[in-house]
This record gives structure tokens, C-alpha cells and sequence, in this order.
């Protein structure tokens, strides 16, 4: 009986880590979190359904212990290959253009399926051999145990520390080692010992092999070679290069090229500071590469800056390796700088200090925890740490293909009382690119003269990025609402907007990050 429960508390974690996997590389590789994570976590629940409905016609009255157990057997060892290369084989598919979402349903269906047919056979074989009262209520809470720990598990522990197809390689000899427990317990299995006992070296093997096999598929995602790759707790972190083109991607996004980021940072920065009198005190929010902090640190009236980062890999990366740290000008060490690791939002609510510019470079509002740093409630307690007169900027995508993500974002500031100005800038790696600098009135309209030379942004181009053009304007009959916790509009304008433009005939699109 004890093999039976322990099955089950090992099976549940197992499963419950198995559908956050899916869930992290179904958003990793096709970019819609939100929508990712409620096909493959609606898809595993309905199939687990169907699963445990299926085990009803598993078994009969006479010799029923022995099929039962069969039937527990051969779902361990089909989940085993399932484990072990469907993560692998969607890499693969994605890789050759195949049709993900219709590969990434399939497995998800096997795995539940299965994955819903191991609760039902085990609880009808602790039946034979206890009360039904004290057989369900034991394998239920080692269940729910059992799904704590894969909770936990898989973001704490084995994403971090193994990344996602090594992850799923280790998990893969779970189902092995639940079958070689039955087998050794149970008469009626012990012929399966020895095979198992064969299998689970090989296994173990193929696990190794499983993670430099997922690299050579990765490094076709980027046509350049990776030269740094880390799987934080967050996301995936991958640099190549290609020549002097030295590139950073976060879950497949492209962050930079080494060839035109000083357009991205140069607009992202400069506007901001040079509007404001005297930029003593900045907060940067994001940006933990350390290329938009160099243009802060070029100004030389900045005092202090306090930068807030939700990766520490980021950080560390930015901070050791070589070629990155030539980039950003070794900014991440400048003594005016402190780093605060974690969630923007929570800090900035403890941090001490008022700001006289804030510039948040956060990725782009695809998921719950990132649209919520687009909102209403979150740019009133960011105006709570502004001194008077100060200045707020934050990258707004890309509004030639999410116009109504802009809008949104410059309603979300101009509910808190600020005044907005919608500012565009022409990045060849990512295309036009949005931002928005909010500001109280202080009677001020005039930019000051950047006090040293820039590769892009002069006066002339200063002015002009003002100029904010029609067509990446909202459409006159969208209604376009400002951004709130309670109401995530940005997720709905960032993805219908995209498609609607890409809908459009005969339209000419620029190259966007991501895949």
C-alpha cells in the first residue's frame, strides 16, 4: 500500500511540473503567454478529464488487483518517452516552421490523458485492500502534497538550475522509477525488473544527451552563433553574435542589436534628461544590461541612480561577460549606480528616495505581471516618488503595429495627472518604435542642449521626434481605454492590433522582435 501512495504523491508532482514546462516553453516559443498558458493548462485539465473516465473500463472483478496494475505499469512507461522528447520534438517542429500550436495540443492531450489515468488506477487498487473512506482520503492528500511540490519545484528549482529540456529529461525518470518500484513490490510484475533496471541507465543517458541536442535546434531559432545561454527563473537568456553584431534575447525577444541600440537608448534617455533643468536623482526601472544606465551616466549632473532589475542573471551577464561589458561601458559598475534585484512594482514602493526622471524599459505588456507596470495604479504610486518638475518616459512598443498600445499607456499617465507627449523613432532591428515621456506642468517646454556628442540624436533630431505621425495613431472609430490591474486592455490591443495590421493587403511590415 505505502509503494501505492508514494506513487502517487511522485506521480502528481511529476504531472503538475510537467504542465508548467509546457506551459513556460509554449509561451517561450510562440510569444502569447497569456493565451499559451490557458490552451496548454485548459488542454491538460480536459484531457486528464478524459483520462481518469477511461480507467472506468480498466479491469474487472476477478483478477482485477493484476490488470490494475498492468494498466499503472504501461501508463508509467508511455508517459517516459512522452517526457523525455516531446519538449524536444516541439523545439524541432518550431525550428522548421511546423504548426506548433497543433503539435503542442497533441502533447499536451497525451500527456494528460495519461497523467489523468494514474489517480483512478491507483485509488481503485488501494480499494481492494481498504476501505474506499480511508483509500481516497490518503491518495487525495498525498495528491494535493504531491502538487505542492512540483509547484515549487519547477520554478524554484529545476528551471533555474537545469533549464527547460533537461528539466523534462529528469522528469522523464519519474514514470521509470514509480514502474521499478511496482515491479519490485508486486509478484505479479517482478519478469519487469530487470528490463527496467536496463532502462533506467539508458534513460539517464539520454537525458544528458537531450540538453546539447536542444542547443544545436536553439542556435537555428537566432542564424548566428550563441555565445552565452542561461535559463534563469524568469526566462531564457541567450547572446550571439554575428560578426560585430552582438545580440541579447529574453525568451526569444530580441533586446538589442550591438549595430543601432544607440538609437533605442539614445531616444529612450536623452529626451527625458534633457528636458529637465537639473536630472540629479534617476530611477531606471528594467534595462538590466546596463545600455540605456550608460547614456544616464553621460549626463553630468546625475548624482544617483537606482536601477531595478527583476533578473539577476541579466545583471550578472551585463557584469561579466567581456563583449557586453565593452557595450554598456562597464556602467553596471559606476558608484553613483545601486541595483535593486526583484519586482518593479514592489519596489517601488519601499525605495526612499524621489526622482527627478524615471525611465522604464520594460518588455512589452504580453503577459498579466508585465501589463500591470503599464497601469493606471501603477503610475500613481510611481508619481507618489516624483520631486516637482520631474520627468516619467517608458518605451510603448511598437505603434505601427499596436498603435492602440501607445494610446493606452499615455491614458494610463494621463489618469494620474500627468501631461503626455507620444514620441516615435525609426529603429532598422526592430522598425518604428514608440515611447511616451509624462511630465506635471511646470510651464517648461524647452529641451536643453545635450551637453556631449551622441552618434544619432542631435537637436535637429530631437525636435523631430515629436512629430508623432498619423498612421501610428489609433484608428478614428477605436475606442481606446487607459491600462488598470482590474481591466488589462494592453493584452487585448497587443495582440488584436498586430493581427489586424498583418491582415492588411499589400502592406509592407518591418521586422519586429521575437519570433
Amino acid at each position: 500500500m505505502r509503494v501505492l501512495l508514494v506513487t502517487a504523491m511522485v506521480s502528481s508532482a511529476a504531472g503538475l511540473t510537467l504542465e508548467l514546462l509546457l506551459v513556460a516553453q509554449a509561451s517561450y516559443l510562440m510569444g502569447d503567454a497569456t493565451l499559451a498558458t490557458g490552451v496548454v493548462v485548459g488542454t491538460f485539465l480536459a484531457a486528464m478529464g478524459l483520462g481518469a473516465w477511461l480507467t472506468e473500463f480498466i479491469g474487472t472483478k476477478r483478477q482485477s488487483l493484476v490488470r490494475l496494475l498492468r494498466a499503472l505499469m504501461l501508463v508509467e512507461l508511455c508517459l517516459f518517452p512522452l517526457c523525455l522528447l516531446g519538449p524536444l520534438a516541439l523545439f524541432w517542429l518550431f525550428s522548421r516552421n511546423a504548426p506548433l500550436w497543433l503539435a503542442t495540443v497533441v502533447l499536451t492531450v497525451l500527456v494528460g490523458l495519461l497523467g489523468g489515468m494514474e489517480l483512478p488506477l491507483i485509488t481503485r487498487m488501494l480499494e481492494t485492500q481498504d476501505q474506499l473512506r480511508r483509500a481516497l482520503a490518503r491518495v487525495l492528500a498525498l495528491d494535493y502534497l504531491g502538487s505542492l511540490v512540483g509547484a515549487l519545484a519547477f520554478p524554484l528549482v529545476l528551471l533555474p538550475w537545469l533549464g527547460l529540456l533537461p528539466s523534462a529529461a529528469a522528469l522523464s525518470l519519474v514514470p521509470v522509477g514509480c514502474s521499478l518500484a511496482l515491479a519490485s513490490v508486486f509478484p505479479s510484475l517482478r519478469r519487469w525488473r530487470y528490463p527496467l533496471l536496463a532502462l533506467f541507465p539508458l534513460a539517464s543517458v539520454a537525458g544528458v544527451l537531450i540538453a546539447p541536442l536542444g542547443d544545436r535546434i536553439e542556435d537555428r531559432f537566432y542564424g548566428a552563433r550563441v555565445i552565452e545561454r542561461k535559463q534563469s527563473r524568469f526566462q531564457r537568456i541567450v547572446l550571439t553574435r554575428q560578426g560585430a553584431d552582438l545580440r541579447l534575447f529574453l525568451d526569444g525577444d530580441l533586446q538589442f542589436s550591438s549595430l543601432d541600440e544607440y538609437r533605442y537608448h539614445e531616444a529612450l534617455v536623452h529626451p527625458a534628461l534633457a528636458w529637465h533643468p537639473a536630472p540629479r536623482r534617476i530611477l531606471l526601472m528594467g534595462a538590466g544590461d546596463g545600455l540605456a544606465l550608460r547614456e544616464i551616466l553621460r549626463w553630468p549632473d546625475v548624482e544617483k541612480v537606482d536601477v531595478v532589475e527583476l533578473d539577476p542573471e541579466v545583471v550578472k551577464l551585463a557584469r561579466r561577460h567581456p563583449m557586453l561589458r565593452r557595450l554598456n561601458a562597464d556602467s553596471l559598475q559606476d558608484p553613483r549606480v545601486q541595483v535593486h534585484l526583484g519586482d518593479a512594482y514592489a519596489h517601488l514602493r519601499s525605495l526612499p528616495n524621489q526622482y527627478d526622471v524615471v525611465i522604464a524599459d520594460f518588455p512589452d505588456p504580453d503577459t498579466l505581471p508585465v501589463a500591470r507596470l503599464y497601469s493606471v495604479g501603477f503610475y500613481g504610486t510611481l508619481r507618489q516618488r516624483l520631486n516637482p518638475g520631474a520627468v516619467v518616459v517608458t518605451q510603448a512598443s511598437t505603434p505601427f503595429l499596436a498603435p492602440r498600445v501607445l494610446a493606452s499607456i499615455e491614458a494610463a499617465l494621463r489618469e494620474v495627472g500627468l501631461l503626455t507627449r507620444p514620441y516615435s523613432v525609426a529603429i532598422p532591428s526592430f522598425g518604428p518604435w514608440g515611447f511616451v515621456m509624462a511630465h506635471e506642468n511646470n510651464g517648461s517646454d524647452r529641451f536643453r542642449p545635450i551637453p556631449f556628442a551622441t552618434r544619432w540624436l542631435d537637436a535637429d533630431q530631437l525636435s523631430a521626434l515629436f512629430a508623432f505621425p498619423r498612421d501610428l495613431r489609433p484608428e478614428a472609430s477605436d475606442t481606446v481605454q487607459p491600462n488598470r490591474m482590474t481591466r488589462p486592455v494592453l493584452l487585448d490591443y497587443l495582440r488584436n492590433d498586430r493581427r489586424r495590421r498583418l491582415q492588411q493587403p499589400r502592406l509592407l511590415i518591418p521586422m519586429t522582435p521575437g519570433f
